[in-house]
């Protein structure tokens, strides 16, 4: 059930994060956004409040274990818990690893990567006391197969695919019943190839999502399947993408 469940949703303003805010917040959701861009969260959480929502937001850099920290802290303090984290945040500055753009390779380990430990580390302490919770995060079909340009970025998404399959097997063994779900999205249309620095690489995934892109309101309908499910129930993985996408 998704009514008076408090949500945190990472990379809350735009695309995915955006939409699953929306999405939730209207079937009854308490949503508490972060990201990085305070303006964005500023209009949407107004936009939530004005159609009869709860939300409230705080600027979030997911690579300062502080600023997750804080965001799990207004949860508690606006609504008095928190039941389900949204990982959402995440970059996809893809190239050939012979182009050497190591910045990209060390910001996407930061964001991808130390983003998804940082979010975990703040919510694990309340699920584990109140032992129920839910931890879902984004990965990409780039965390199922690998492909030419994403050696990186697909690593990143790899790793996620192992630690969220561990943590559900722990949650299991130490019985916390907190529940998992990865997402791996194939081509949805959102900001994500803005992050391409590389110029070719950038006009390759542009055609292809020109070509394929579906609206990010699919990665919330997932998103809000996955919480509705019954809580001695956990769907750990959902590859979503468009149908006509050979990916």
């Amino acid at each position: 059930m998704i009514k008076d469940k408090v949500i945190i949703i990472t990379g809350a303003s735009s695309g995915v994060g955006e939409a699953t805010a929306r999405m939730l917040a209207a079937k009854g959701a308490k949503v508490v956004l972060g990201a990085r861009r305070a303006d964005k969260l500023r209009q949407i959480a107004a936009d939530i409040e004005q159609a009869g929502g709860h939300a409230v937001y705080q600027e979030l850099d997911v690579t300062r274990q502080s600023d997750n920290d804080a965001i799990v802290q207004l949860a508690q303090n606006s609504f008095g818990k928190v039941d389900v984290t949204f990982l959402n945040a995440g970059l996809m500055p893809n190239s050939m690893l012979s182009a050497l753009k190591t910045d990209d390779w060390h910001q996407m380990v930061d964001v991808n990567i130390k983003g998804v430990l940082n979010g975990v580390a703040a919510v694990l302490p309340a699920f584990t006391a109140q032992k129920s919770g839910q931890i879902i995060a984004t990965s990409s079909v780039a965390g199922l197969k690998a492909y030419p340009g994403g050696a990186v970025y697909g690593g990143t998404k790899w790793f996620l695919r192992d630690f969220m399959e561990v943590l559900r097997m722990e949650s299991a063994m130490e019985g916390t019943n907190i529940r998992t779900a990865t997402i791996y999205p194939a081509a949805i249309n959102t900001e994500l190839l803005t992050t391409i620095s590389d110029k070719g690489n950038a006009e390759t995934m542009q055609k292809l999502y020109d070509k394929f892109g579906i609206s990010p309101d699919r990665i919330a309908d997932v998103v809000a399947f996955a919480i509705d499910t019954p809580e001695d129930t956990t769907i750990n993985e959902f590859t979503v993408g468009p149908a006509k996408q050979p990916w």
